[in-house]
């Protein structure tokens, strides 16, 4: 899944809009709306997403072979 749709997914999960999400921020609902339609988030971005909207971001590698997360 798009990492734009599970920011949206968590907008509605913590019962806020883009809007709360921007003002959160510090930043504008114009520059939240183009980085979540063009899907250019970086994992800052992400990390600071997580935390305006009271959650965590986890990203990992899996080892396809072993199981193994890193």
């Amino acid at each position: 899944m798009e990492l734009s749709k599970k920011v949206r997914m968590l907008l509605v999960a913590q019962d806020m809009t883009m809007k709360d999400l921007a003002e959160n921020l510090g930043t504008t609902l114009q520059n939240i709306s183009n980085k979540l339609r063009r899907g250019n988030l970086s994992e800052k971005d992400l990390h600071e997403i997580a935390e305006a909207c009271g959650a965590t971001f986890e990203s990992s590698f899996k080892i396809k072979a072993t199981g193994e997360e890193i």
